[in-house]
Parts: C-alpha cells; sequence; structure tokens
C-alpha cells in the first residue's frame, strides 16, 4: 500500500467533518449572538479519502489548486481554468461585468476539474466590487454604529444569497481589523470599531450568515492592520508589537478561529513576530502563530491561509517577484496564493515545479494544503 505522509494524516483528522458532512463544506452555523463554532470530528477519516481526491491532479495541477488569480473576463477566465487548472479566480472591480451574468460563470466551473473558488471582496462601503449588481451596503464602522449584530446577520443573509446567485463561492471578508483610524484612512471605516470585542460580535454574524447561504468566508489582515504604520499598496507597514497585538488585533481571530471562516494574512511588519524583509504573508513564525494558536491564547487552525494579493502591494512587490514570492508563501504555510491578474500563472507554476523538485517545497506540503482547501470548498467526497 502507498505509504502516506504525517502531514497529510494531520490534515485529514482536521478536515473529517467536512468528509463525514458528505462534503457540502457549510456546518449548521450558531444562532444568537456569540461566535460561531465548528464541530469537532468525530473520527479521522481514512487516507482512501484524500488519496482519491488527490489522485485527479499531477503535481503542476496540485500546485495551481494553491493560487487563486485575478481575472479579466470570461475569456481570461475561461482560459487559465482550462489551461492550468487553477483553484480560484478573483473578480475584481477592473472585471468585465458580463462574466456575472447570462451564465458565464458557470461555463468557467465546469471547466475546472475540482470546484472553482469564485472570490471577491464584498466588504460594503468603499469596498465593494459588485454594487452594480447588488446594490451598495454601509461600511462596517456605519453598520456597527447604526445596527444590532442580529440585524447585522439578517442584511448579511440577503446580500449572501445576491452574491450567491451571481456565481460567488468566496468573499474575502469580514475585515476584522481592530482601528481608530479616520474612515478614509487604509483600514479606516472598513473596521467595525477600535473595541475587539464588538468586532467580534459583527465579524461573527456576517460569517455566520453567509455560511448559512453556502457563501465562504476569509477574516483579513492576520495578525491585526488596523494600528499599523501605513499603506501596505503603497509600502512597507509597521504594526505595534506583537505582544500589544494580543490583547487588541489579534482577540477577533483567538475567539473566531473555529467559525469556519479561512483566514488573510497581510503584507505587515511585526515586532516580535517578523523578521527584517520578511512580512507576515511569507513569514514562517506568522504561519506558525496562527497554526498552533498557542502564542496569542488561541485554539489551532485548521482551517485555509490565504495571503493577501502577491503582485500589487508595494510591500511585498519592493521586495520579491511574484514568481518567488508565491513560492515563500507556501513555503513559509500559506495554502492559497493571491494575486490580481493571470499574466504570470505559467511562470508561477514553472517556479514552484522547481521549488518542489529542489526539495524547497515540500510534496508532503502541497498536499495537505490542496486537501486544506478541498474541505473549506466541500470538494473531499464522502468517506
Amino acid at each position: 500500500m502507498r505509504k502516506t505522509p504525517l502531514l497529510v494524516f494531520v490534515v485529514l483528522a482536521a478536515v473529517a467533518s467536512a468528509c463525514s458532512s458528505g462534503g457540502d463544506g457549510n456546518p449548521t452555523p450558531a444562532t444568537g449572538s456569540t461566535p460561531a463554532t465548528v464541530a469537532q470530528p468525530s473520527s479521522t477519516p481514512k487516507p482512501d479519502c484524500a488519496a482519491g481526491y488527490l489522485a485527479q491532479f499531477t503535481l503542476r495541477q496540485k500546485l495551481a489548486q494553491l493560487l487563486t488569480v485575478g481575472v479579466t473576463g470570461r475569456a481570461d477566465a475561461m482560459d487559465v481554468v482550462r489551461s492550468e487548472q487553477v483553484g480560484g479566480i478573483f473578480i475584481g472591480g477592473w472585471t468585465d461585468p458580463s462574466l456575472l451574468g447570462a451564465g458565464q460563470i458557470e461555463q468557467v466551473k465546469q471547466a475546472a476539474k475540482a470546484p472553482l473558488m469564485v472570490t471577491i471582496d464584498e466588504e460594503g462601503g468603499r469596498v465593494s466590487r459588485v454594487r452594480y449588481l447588488i446594490g451598495p451596503a454601509p461600511s462596517a464602522r456605519t453598520t456597527a454604529q447604526s445596527s444590532t449584530p442580529e440585524q447585522f446577520y439578517e442584511a448579511t443573509l440577503t446580500r449572501g444569497r445576491a452574491l450567491k446567485d451571481i456565481g460567488i463561492t468566496v468573499n474575502f471578508a469580514p475585515d476584522v481589523d481592530v482601528s481608530a483610524q479616520p474612515d478614509d484612512s487604509v483600514i479606516g471605516d472598513r473596521s467595525f470599531s477600535d473595541d475587539p470585542a464588538v468586532v467580534t460580535r459583527y465579524a461573527d454574524a456576517y460569517i455566520r450568515a453567509m455560511r448559512e447561504v453556502g457563501v465562504g468566508t476569509v477574516m483579513k489582515h492576520f495578525p491585526g492592520h488596523g494600528s499599523g504604520s501605513g499603506d501596505s499598496h503603497r509600502g512597507a507597514v509597521r504594526t505595534p508589537p506583537l505582544e500589544r497585538l494580543r490583547t487588541v488585533d489579534l482577540v477577533p481571530y483567538r475567539d473566531l478561529v473555529g467559525s469556519g471562516a479561512g483566514v488573510m494574512v497581510g503584507h505587515l511588519d511585526v515586532p516580535g513576530l517578523t523578521t527584517p524583509d520578511v512580512p507576515a504573508s511569507i513569514s514562517p513564525e506568522a504561519m506558525r502563530l496562527l497554526r498552533e494558536g498557542t502564542g496569542y491564547g488561541a485554539a489551532p487552525f485548521n482551517g485555509p491561509i490565504f495571503t493577501d494579493d502577491l503582485s500589487g502591494m508595494a510591500a511585498i512587490t519592493d521586495r520579491l517577484s511574484i514568481e518567488a514570492a508565491v513560492e515563500a508563501a507556501l513555503v513559509a504555510g500559506a495554502d492559497n496564493a493571491l494575486w490580481i491578474s493571470t499574466d504570470a500563472v505559467s511562470a508561477v507554476l514553472d517556479h514552484l515545479e522547481a521549488a518542489v523538485t529542489a526539495g524547497r517545497l515540500p510534496v508532503a506540503q502541497v498536499d495537505a494544503s490542496v486537501l486544506r482547501m478541498a474541505a473549506f470548498k466541500g470538494a473531499l467526497p464522502r468517506c
């Protein structure tokens, strides 16, 4: 019998609940205003559950499953999915709106060997990519000032259904940054509050509602952008020391780590955590902090870790090429690398294949990330 690496067994245990529930990826949400929780697995699924899923991919296609790339429209999306089998596409402000109409996105999904993530960052307020299709929504800060968490939950149910109806499967929201910055600053009104307890309550309502309608969520920007100095789109961002983040910025992650949401790691320099010129998005120490949880009083995190955009933000592009940045992120422990175009997909995959061959990126680690992404997408078979 073919041996299964230990790391894959560990991931199998973490995703057992997805298998035992038939792989729908959407456990029953919690009720009330307390943080949602995911049912713990009662047993470890058989390795065959994972082996059959992994066997459908070549090494290159496994690596492609760990990429999410921005697309300009139907032709661009269809080409990158058919040719490279990327795991996800990203809908940005530059994407042709017709991709989300007349069944076009379904045609793209059908070109994928495994369920395709169709992602967006639809936070409301000024970060809203499809307001022209589903209408506007207030910013997070305005929401927390004008409605209760349960009112927000109900409003998010409606918005989540609208996103699902146009083909979105994963929303890179909520923003769980804790911030008192002015509304128009880089985080500003994207934050619910400068009180981590308030952020947690509203983020929990958002995650529960989106889960109920079948849209995945991703909390951001770990380990906390809310008090950072600068804008990672324009250059390096330095946060307060890790010691302070533990008591403020990391509180929502600590309380919501079992909610079923993924986590996006920011391009953040964190004193006491990251090393010079290695922001959190490519930092093994930052990934370990999130994955293990012990460094900030949280349970272990077994869900998918996403990077922030690796190609359009100076905090990373001033330091690394896209090929090197994607490798660094995956080697550090991210499960999915995000960037905003399809231009470099083939070059990135060539580079990643070379990294695997050279032993810099272990195959077992690749397989583990593929399985985490599969569980998040509800793609694992019944076992």
